[in-house]
């Protein structure tokens, strides 16, 4: 299987990051899994193995009910490059909160205005606030 990331992830901005993730949006990749893909060096992971980890979190969880996507990837990525043995909590609810904060909400649902029809933030959005957020905990 060929690799879509053919630049090493650990030398790219928070900016150039989350340009990466919107880009593969579409080319294989959920939100999810496209802002975990943006820090496919640093985790050591590979592009399957990525997929994989985020495949269930396309559209949010559960479909549009729940946390977005791309939220939910930072959060795998913060475990992944944070966790030491020792709880991350703080670090997890800074992450939702600086993401709500730039976002507007953290439900794909209601990012999307699903209820309202008034879209808060579109996906692309998302993963840029999602890779943000989370180079702020590093």
């Amino acid at each position: 299987m060929e690799n879509i990331v053919n630049i090493d992830t650990a030398t790219l901005s928070p900016e150039e990051k989350g340009e990466l993730a919107c880009s593969l949006r579409g080319k294989g990749c959920n939100c999810c899994q496209a802002v975990i893909m943006a820090y496919k060096d640093e985790l050591g992971l590979s592009e399957q193995d990525i997929k994989k980890m985020g495949a269930a979190f396309g559209g949010g969880m559960a479909t549009m009910d729940a946390t977005c996507g791309a939220l939910v990837g930072a959060g795998i990525a913060l475990g992944m490059l944070k966790y030491d043995d020792s709880p991350i909590r703080g670090n997890a609810k800074a992450l939702i909160s600086e993401f709500k904060e730039m976002s507007k909400a953290a439900s794909c649902r209601d990012l999307k205005g699903i209820d309202t029809g008034v879209m808060l933030t579109s996906c692309e959005d998302c993963m840029k606030n999602a890779v943000k957020a989370l180079s702020s905990q590093f």
